[in-house]
């Protein structure tokens, strides 16, 4: 059985820190490195849809599946641009939150939303 755990709007200026304190309140059974897994692939999810979309605003949905253990996160935006493996426009210093979600995560992707927009998302497995 799977269930949303955390379901909430992206917004310029929300606070990282917050939003972390608000997985942590939604999953708090999990081990530690496994949600601080999760806190990292919301972080950079959500930090692409403040930095990279034209009005930084979107939507995060985190599900929880019990067998076998997972956290799916889905972060919808409405820009029709895929995420971009390893580099940024934003310069040098940036571009690496997708690669360490693929990293991270036993699968990630893009699907679109409607006329324009996509939904990108990711799977952490949660066991052993």
């Amino acid at each position: 059985m799977t269930a949303l755990v955390v379901d909430m709007p992206v917004r310029p200026g929300m606070s990282m820190s917050s939003l972390r304190r608000d997985v942590t309140k939604a999953l708090g059974e999990l081990g530690e490195d496994h949600l601080y897994d999760v806190q990292l692939v919301v972080t950079e999810l959500v930090s692409n849809v403040l930095d990279h979309t034209p009005s930084s605003t979107g939507h995060l949905r985190i599900l929880h599946g019990q067998d076998p253990c997972a956290v799916i996160v889905e972060v919808d935006d409405e820009s029709a641009t895929e995420p971009v493996y390893g580099r940024s426009r934003l310069g040098e210093n940036r571009g690496r939150g997708i690669v360490v979600v693929d990293n991270i995560s036993r699968q990630w992707g893009s699907r679109p939303r409607g006329a324009e927009g996509k939904t990108v998302y990711a799977v952490v497995d949660c066991t052993g």
